[in-house]
């Protein structure tokens, strides 16, 4: 072979080489190491469990690190963890941390999981920003509408990928039900009932010795310090959800624990992921569980009741109904629950992964189907709902400014941080 023919023949030979896919050259399914997103979960709760098997499930993903202020549940994970890899095949050590801040400082960690309770999501969602990560933080998306505007303004700063847990959008049932009323196959909505648990309550529960294995005051972290309770932290082997997600100061009770489900999917197929309702009425009984509603602009109005099924949400329309939980999609008339859309019609974004869809949205730098301003709206629902019934008043709403028509109302939309945190530093 001639030498010019030889080097151009080599040459091209290079050329495709260098363009075959990686994971070609290192069979179905590869992902070189350099290509893979490192993950780094911050709180090793209950709710961790389930999401570190979601999110390996992702060929591009692997386990790094792990923080928790819990030593016994930081080191369960981590074993979780470690399994979770040995599946993809993949041996590189897990590191833990009992200080978040210490693991966002690692330069090879690329995004993190929140996991936390409900108080701690802003502070380490903008601290995460603030050190280049991209951010998966478990719903509601904050614990005031004041911190998830700034959730919003750090990650858009910090141009990071920001992808909020409510998963139901990624769900068949909630997908349909929501393009359905999207695309008026129910007529125009007349009114909406969803059927969550009761508002947040103050924090009641006695104090107790804290165990050796937990660091409470670390926990307790930027809100008002109140002494141990097991229910409020259980430990690792307990059966049952953790409730701090019922107490003022740590959650929202079950309206933002299950509203930022329900709630959540209402804004969607109301085309109101960028605004909101405009009025909150509460019920005037003191103590009420239910009973409030809201109203959007366009008039449409939403009840938070029981009206007959947990978990659920009840679209009325003039030409037919929607119901819809986890469990159950029905319409009327009957066809609309397998309806085939037209291609005229107007589609909502499709993900039939919530986690696959995240890392997607890393690889590309686009926004996830529930992008952190989705998030931060329907987490602002949620908590002007319990700013409402705490209140005992009628309370105006302006999405565009995001302020109360009412002095006392702006007051709650954030609230005091303890110590030295602050989540406006950014």
């Amino acid at each position: 072979m001639q030498r010019r023919k030889f080097i151009h023949q080599t040459t091209l030979s290079a050329i495709a080489l260098t363009i075959v896919p990686r994971f070609v050259l290192g069979g179905k399914g590869y992902v070189a190491p350099s290509d893979r997103i490192n993950l780094g979960f911050i709180g090793n709760g209950k709710q961790s469990h389930g999401l570190v098997s979601y999110l390996s499930g992702p060929r591009e993903t692997q386990i790094r690190a792990a923080s928790d202020v819990d030593s016994r549940k930081l080191g369960h994970f981590i074993e979780l963890a470690k399994k979770q890899n040995t599946k993809k095949h993949i041996d590189v050590d897990i590191k833990g941390y009992k200080h978040y801040r210490e693991l966002l400082e690692r330069k090879d960690i690329d995004a993190v999981v929140i996991a936390t309770p409900d108080h701690w999501h802003a502070q380490v969602a903008i601290d995460a920003a603030k050190a280049g990560k991209d951010i998966y933080c478990e719903k509601p998306l904050s614990l005031t509408i004041a911190e998830g505007r700034a959730m919003v303004e750090a990650t858009r700063k910090y141009k990071r990928v920001f992808q909020t847990g409510s998963m139901q959008r990624s769900s068949y049932n909630f997908r349909q039900a929501a393009e359905l009323v999207y695309n008026g196959y129910i007529g125009k909505i007349t009114e909406i009932n969803v059927s969550v648990g009761g508002p947040v309550v103050q924090c009641d529960l006695p104090t107790e010795p804290v165990p050796d294995n937990l660091d409470w005051d670390l926990w307790v972290g930027p809100s008002l310090f109140r002494g141990y309770n097991a229910i409020l932290a259980p430990p690792l082997e307990a059966k049952d959800w953790a409730w701090w997600r019922g107490y003022r100061d740590f959650g929202g009770g079950y309206v933002t624990d299950w509203g930022a489900h329900m709630f959540d999917i209402v804004q969607w197929a109301l085309g109101m992921d960028s605004s909101g309702p405009v009025k909150f009425i509460p019920p005037k009984q003191s103590g009420a569980k239910e009973g409030l509603y809201f109203v959007y602009d366009n008039g449409v109005r939403v009840n938070h009741k029981n009206w007959g099924e947990g978990n659920a949400i009840q679209f009325i329309g003039e030409k037919g109904k929607v119901e819809v939980s986890r469990g159950f999609l029905r319409t009327t008339p009957d066809n609309l629950a397998g309806f085939k859309f037209k291609e005229s019609d107007k589609r909502l974004y499709y993900s039939d992964n919530h986690y696959q869809d995240w890392v997607s949205a890393i690889q590309k730098r686009s926004k996830p189907i529930c992008d952190v301003e989705t998030g931060h709206r329907s987490a602002t629902v949620c908590n002007a709902v319990n700013i409402a019934y705490q209140l005992q008043k009628d309370i105006q709403w302006d999405p565009v400014t995001e302020k109360f028509d009412s002095e006392y109302a702006n007051v709650m939309v954030g609230r005091p941080y303890r110590g030295g945190w602050d989540f406006r530093d950014f």
